[in-house]
C-alpha cells in the first residue's frame, strides 16, 4: 500500500546513501552549517577538554534523524585529534560485545553508539561503571566457582545519539556530562548546505533552485541533500543540467513533496482527520487504524515534523489539526491533489 513505500523526505539514513553522507560529511564546525547555539557551546567544550588534556565529557545528543548528530561526533573526534569508534545501540546484543569494543580503545577514543536508546538494558547497565570509573567487571564461571574480575580501561568519550531521550533510564541519561538537542534547520542554513553539497557533487544549483529545494526539505539536510540528487536528476533529463526555480519546482512536484514539504501520506494524515474526523480530535489507535498503520509509526514518523510546523496539535483527548492545515488542504485541491 501506498503508506509502506520508502519515504523520499524521511530523515531516517537509507543503506545506499551510506557513502554519499560520508563524502559530504563536514570535519569541522567551520564547515558545519547551521545549529549555531550548539555548536558554540560544543566548540567551548572541545577546546577545554583538549587544554587539560583529558577527554571530553560523555555527550548525548538528542533531536530528529538526519540533523547531524553522527556529523557532529566525527567533528569532536576530528579536532580532539583522536580516533571514533562507531557503532549502534542494536548491534551491541550482549555485555560480551560492549566488553570487546571498550577494552580495545585507545585514550581519549571517541565511543560513537547510534540510536542509544534502542540499547538492550543489561548492556546499558553494563556501560555505567565503564562511564563513571572506566572500569568493567567481567564475571566468569558459574555458581559457586564464579570470579569477578575487574578490567581498567582507557580514558574514552562516549557520544549516543538519540532521537527518543526519553526512553533512557534517568540513572544513564544523567551520566552524560553534556546533554544537547539538535533543532529543524531554517531555510537559509539549508540553502548553505544545499549549495555545499553542490559544489562537492559538481551539480549547476543557482539561488532560485537552492530556494525551492530548501523550502521543502522540512529542515533537515539530508533530507536537502536527497532531493538536490534526485532534482539533479530531472535537471539532466528533462532541462539543460542547471537546477533553477521553475524545474526544482517542477521536478518537486512530479516527486509528490509539496510547497511545505509533505509527501502523500503526511497529506492523507491531515485529510482524514479534516475530512473523517472533523478536525479532530480523533484519539492515536483510531487514526491508525483507519490508516493501515502503526500507532508508533504514526507518533515517532509522521507526527513530529507535523507538530513543529503547526499544521498538528496533540490534545489530551486525541490530535486535531490547524487552521494552517486547512487552507494547506484547501489550497492544495484547488491544484487537483489527490489525498486518497
Amino acid at each position: 500500500m501506498e503508506m509502506n513505500h520508502e519515504r523520499l523526505i524521511d530523515g531516517q539514513p537509507k543503506d545506499e546513501e551510506k557513502p554519499l553522507d560520508r563524502a559530504l560529511r563536514p570535519t569541522s564546525f567551520e564547515e558545519f552549517p547551521g545549529q549555531t547555539k550548539v555548536k558554540e557551546k560544543l566548540k567551548v567544550f572541545v577546546e577545554a577538554a583538549r587544554l587539560r588534556q583529558e577527554p571530553l565529557d560523555h555527550t548525548l545528543l538528542c533531536g530528529p534523524p538526519g540533523l547531524g548528530k553522527t556529523t557532529l561526533a566525527h567533528i569532536i573526534a576530528h579536532c580532539m585529534g583522536v580516533d571514533i569508534r562507531a557503532t549502534s545501540g542494536p548491534a551491541l546484543h550482549r555485555k560480551g560485545d560492549l566488553a570487546a569494543i571498550l577494552t580495545s580503545l585507545r585514550p581519549n577514543t571517541v565511543f560513537f553508539i547510534d540510536e542509544i536508546h534502542r540499547l538492550n538494558r543489561d548492556v546499558e547497565e553494563y556501560l555505567y561503571s565503564a562511564m563513571e570509573d572506566y572500569h568493567l567487571d567481567i564475571i566468569s564461571g558459574e555458581g559457586l566457582g564464579a570470579r569477578t574480575m575487574r578490567f581498567k580501561l582507557a580514558p574514552f568519550t562516549l557520544i549516543g545519539a538519540t532521537t527518543r531521550a526519553g526512553l533512557l533510564k534517568a540513572p544513564f541519561r544523567d551520566r552524560f556530562g553534556i546533554l544537547e538537542r539538535l533543532s529543524f534547520y531554517d531555510r537559509a542554513a539549508l540553502k548553505e548546505i544545499l549549495f555545499r553539497s553542490a559544489g562537492l557533487l559538481q551539480v549547476k544549483l543557482d539561488e532560485a533552485g537552492a530556494d525551492e529545494i530548501a523550502r521543502r526539505s522540512r529542515g533537515t539536510p539530508r533530507v536537502a541533500n536527497r532531493l538536490l540528487k534526485r532534482v539533479h536528476d530531472y535537471a539532466l533529463v528533462k532541462g539543460d543540467g542547471v537546477i533553477h526555480g521553475k524545474l526544482a519546482s517542477f521536478a518537486l512536484d512530479q516527486l509528490e513533496v509539496d510547497q511545505l514539504g509533505l509527501d502523500h501520506m503526511d497529506r492523507r494524515i491531515l485529510y482524514l482527520i479534516e475530512h473523517k474526523f472533523s478536525g479532530g480530535p480523533v484519539g492515536i489507535d483510531t487514526m491508525a487504524a483507519a490508516l493501515s498503520e502503526e500507532p508508533d509509526t504514526l507518533e515517532e514518523v509522521y507526527e513530529p515534523f507535523l507538530i513543529q510546523e503547526g499544521l498538528l496539535q496533540k490534545t489530551p483527548r486525541g490530535r486535531t489539526i490547524t487552521e494552517i492545515s486547512k487552507k494547506h488542504l484547501q489550497m492544495l485541491a484547488q491544484q487537483g491533489i489527490a489525498f486518497v
